[in-house]
């Protein structure tokens, strides 16, 4: 996978300060072009996570991964040093897609905390207790799809 011409897609698209969003979706419900739709917690939507099938951006290469791999509400998420998201559970499972990480980033489901390698495809189970953690000094991203 080359996890670097996401990251050129991704630029190409947006703005050039689309590092500092957060979170934003790569896909969206039908008449909705709201990136920030669908970014945050599903309890926020008035959508179920499978009608975020429709791409907001033309990338080819990342829509056509998005496609193959059967993902639906796909975003880009960024956590910024030092930091960590809440211990949560999903109610689906995830793809992740790390594109900018280092060994000081993990993924931690069940107490068990693992490094998510660069440019691999990794199935997390978002349905158990979970969180992320970036405890570098540097910025991660990943590219984050439910199954």
């Amino acid at each position: 996978m080359k996890y670097l011409n996401i990251l050129d897609e991704i630029d190409r698209v947006m703005d050039s300060g689309w590092q500092n969003a957060g979170q934003f979706c790569l896909q969206g419900v039908r008449g909705n072009s709201d990136i920030f739709y669908g970014a945050r917690k599903g309890s926020d939507m008035d959508h179920t996570e499978e009608e975020f099938r429709e791409f907001h951006f033309d990338m080819p290469y990342t829509n056509k991964i998005i496609e193959d791999l059967g993902l639906v509400r796909t975003r880009v998420m960024i956590i910024e040093p030092k930091s960590c998201l809440t211990y949560h559970t999903d109610p689906s499972k995830r793809i992740h897609i790390p594109l900018i990480t280092n060994e000081k980033c993990f993924f931690m489901e069940n107490l068990t905390a693992r490094h998510l390698e660069l440019g691999k495809i990794h199935e997390v189970d978002t349905t158990k207790p979970h969180t992320s953690i970036n405890a570098s000094t540097k910025r991660r991203i990943h590219l984050v799809g439910v199954i």
